[in-house]
């Protein structure tokens, strides 16, 4: 796949397949629509392309609402869209100006004379323009004018529940990886850098590697305990994550900290990717440093059990 951030570079030579949208979270509803693509740009002989943005546009028409989490950051967007066959992956930068712009005038200057799309594939609730005002009826009205196939993707359930992103975000701030995976076709997934903690897990005879996240917008599940794969250098570890304030030690300071089974490697500022399996218990707190140890040896057993290692 080619990442494309400047759209004069695009030049395919070929019959353009095209979807659009921010796609967040490249969850199930997602992978449809653009295996979808794939699949319609090789009957043609075209090539297959998703169009998005970046920053996400709340983060620029809402610049002070603290309160967005996003599914994935651009570079974890990138490597999802890749795995899924897409040819191109154009990013567009998200302003105010093209917020202010008219649907018909996206259409018009960027799908039609720079994109030179010969079709458009698009969920049933895609919107787009100026206040949203563009819609599936819209884009009907501009294929014909702009001689373009237009084809809609309809709703995806999963148990009578239809796929969005908010559904997802809600499920990981409730703990439910379970439903995440669901909604998303795979784990879900955070990556960040490894950075050195107060060594406490150490002394205890469970190492932790404090995990940094990359991006303050990344959404982190609901606290508690987790059976988590943690890649490190590309290699798989069973892992078992604490996310958290340590009640036990009272540091009233929220971290990410993850044991990773059977290892013994300093991975300090290494980037590690983890993967969320199953939400083993809420945060605890506990008399004392004894309680604790047993307890983490208990949530052990469970994530082996968990994780079949």
């Amino acid at each position: 796949m080619k990442v494309i951030y400047d759209i004069e570079e695009f030049d395919p030579q070929k019959p353009v397949v095209l979807t659009q949208g921010t796609f967040d979270g490249v969850h199930f509803g997602h992978r449809r629509i653009l295996r979808h693509v794939v699949s319609e740009a090789k009957k043609i002989d075209g090539v297959s392309v998703l169009l998005t943005f970046y920053p996400h546009p709340r983060l620029v028409l809402y610049p002070d609402d603290n309160e967005l989490k996003l599914l994935t950051t651009i570079e974890e967007k990138v490597d999802l869209v890749s795995a899924l066959g897409i040819d191109y992956l154009i990013i567009i930068p998200f302003t105010k100006e093209l917020s202010r712009q008219r649907a018909s005038d996206f259409v018009r200057d960027i799908l039609v004379e720079q994109l030179h799309i010969s079709k458009l594939i698009i969920g049933y609730d895609h919107r787009f323009g100026r206040n949203r005002e563009g819609g599936l009826k819209e884009m009907a009205l501009f294929s014909d004018t702009y001689n373009f196939d237009l084809e809609e993707i309809p709703p995806q359930d999963i148990d009578d529940s239809i796929v969005s992103s908010t559904k997802i975000r809600n499920s990981l701030l409730e703990g439910d990886v379970h439903l995440a995976k669901d909604y998303l076709g795979d784990l879900y997934t955070i990556s960040g850098k490894v950075e050195e903690g107060l060594q406490r897990g150490t002394a205890i005879g469970y190492p932790t590697a404090n995990v940094r996240v990359s991006s303050s917008y990344k959404l982190i599940p609901q606290n508690g305990v987790y059976a988590v794969w943690v890649y490190v250098d590309k290699i798989k570890y069973a892992g078992m994550l604490n996310i958290g304030y340590n009640p036990t030690f009272e540091d009233k300071k929220w971290s990410m900290e993850v044991h990773i089974l059977n290892f013994n490697k300093n991975i300090y500022h290494h980037k590690i990717l983890i993967s969320f399996c199953s939400r083993i218990r809420e945060e605890m707190k506990f008399e004392n440093v004894t309680s604790l140890v047993n307890q983490l040896t208990k949530d052990e057993r469970k994530v082996r059990s968990r994780l079949e290692v």
